[in-house]
């Protein structure tokens, strides 16, 4: 058998990794600037997440339900009170895909509509909603079992609040800050309307926080800029520092009922300490405040560059668009300068490091940047 082949790879094989750097097997080190498609939140290999993690493993033949309840409701309680959500309900899968598969199921039992509400350039998970979000044309948005998909244009009041008056809208749904279409931002303007319409019409409010939460943008979530509070949150990447884990934080406006949401490995022992781990960290370091700190030096520096056309992002998520393809720019990086980096479609680079990136690292990034574009 092989692999279904839909990733292309780089031929490096990585084999060590430590905070914002990694060594392939030949003993190169490389600048981590995208962090495993911004997984990695706390640095590659922290040692309190390695540990935490190595003794839950030595305990495999031990556990029980009443041991993963206890560190579920132990994240519960953490995750609530870092986040500014603490009043409420956690449900714990794997992926981010699931996660809005589980918050739009959510949704439609609520209020038992079908027609969802989505943004361009967005992205929701393939098993959910991806919409316009790669200028692939081979890439066929799959539409979700609920009912059928609205996309409207990102920061249009007047379009998003035409749609939501028709009242049969089941959610709305929005990215903190848009990752795969590029790094765009939703106005303050646009979310405060959002709410607003959202809840004049008894329609779900989800931000999608996969890819901007926990931290990457300076604040828990990207959503948190505008002062609003959605009705449903989903959490996946930066969680678990790379262990599979995701979450759906749910407002007390919802009622649980049994049998409602199912899931098979969500929130396994190794997944809530993985994740209890990275609280951990991001308190003890600080991680948030780094990140808005860096994030902001780095934002600066890049828009001194001429040969970029727009900077874009907050905190850690940043995405640089070019005029001109930027896939031979990426591979210099990468081959000549050590930087691993993403793309978003064909023109823009994005940078998504772990939030413990340092000024220092920032520095090194900026002065090999300035060495392939010079």
């Amino acid at each position: 058998m092989k692999l279904f082949d839909v990733y292309p790879l780089f031929d490096i094989n990585i084999v060590k990794g430590k905070g914002c750097h990694v060594w392939d097997e030949k003993g190169t080190e490389y600048l981590d600037l995208y962090g495993g498609h911004a997984v990695i939140s706390i640095g590659h290999s922290h040692p309190h997440y390695v540990d935490m993690i190595s003794k839950q493993v030595a305990q495999l033949g031990f556990y029980s339900n009443s041991v993963i309840n206890k560190l579920q409701q132990q994240l519960a309680e953490r995750l609530g009170k870092v986040c500014g959500y603490d009043d409420y309900f956690l449900f714990l899968i794997n992926s981010g895909a699931e996660a809005n598969e589980n918050a739009l199921k959510l949704a439609s039992f609520y209020n038992g509509r079908k027609r969802i509400i989505s943004f361009g350039k967005s992205f929701h998970g393939r098993t959910s909603l991806a919409v316009e979000a790669t200028n692939n044309p081979k890439i066929i948005a799959p539409i979700n079992a609920n009912g059928h998909v609205t996309y409207l244009p990102l920061n249009d009041i007047a379009a998003m609040q035409a749609e939501l008056k028709k009242g049969d809208v089941c959610a709305a749904i929005i990215e903190g800050i848009q990752g795969v279409g590029g790094i765009h931002i939703p106005t303050d303007e646009f979310m405060h309307a959002l709410r607003k319409a959202c809840t004049e019409n008894d329609t779900v409010l989800i931000a999608d926080e996969i890819q901007s939460g926990y931290g990457r943008s300076g604040k828990f979530f990207a959503h948190q800029y505008s002062g609003i509070k959605a009705d449903i949150i989903t959490v996946a990447k930066g969680i678990g520092n790379g262990f599979p884990m995701a979450g759906v934080i749910i407002s007390p406006k919802f009622t649980p009922v049994y049998g409602q949401l199912g899931t098979t490995f969500g929130g396994n022992h190794l997944a809530c300490t993985a994740a209890l781990a990275v609280l951990d960290v991001i308190e003890q370091e600080h991680l948030i405040e780094n990140a808005a700190k860096v994030g902001s030096y780095l934002l600066t520096e890049l828009k001194k560059f001429p040969q970029i056309k727009e900077v874009r992002g907050r905190g850690l998520m940043i995405g640089l668009e070019f005029e001109n393809p930027i896939k031979e720019l990426r591979a210099q990086l990468l081959q000549e300068e050590h930087v691993f980096t993403g793309t978003s479609g064909t023109n823009v680079l994005r940078l998504l490091p772990p939030l413990c990136l340092s000024m220092e690292e920032a520095d090194t990034f900026l002065h090999r940047f300035r060495k392939v574009l010079e």
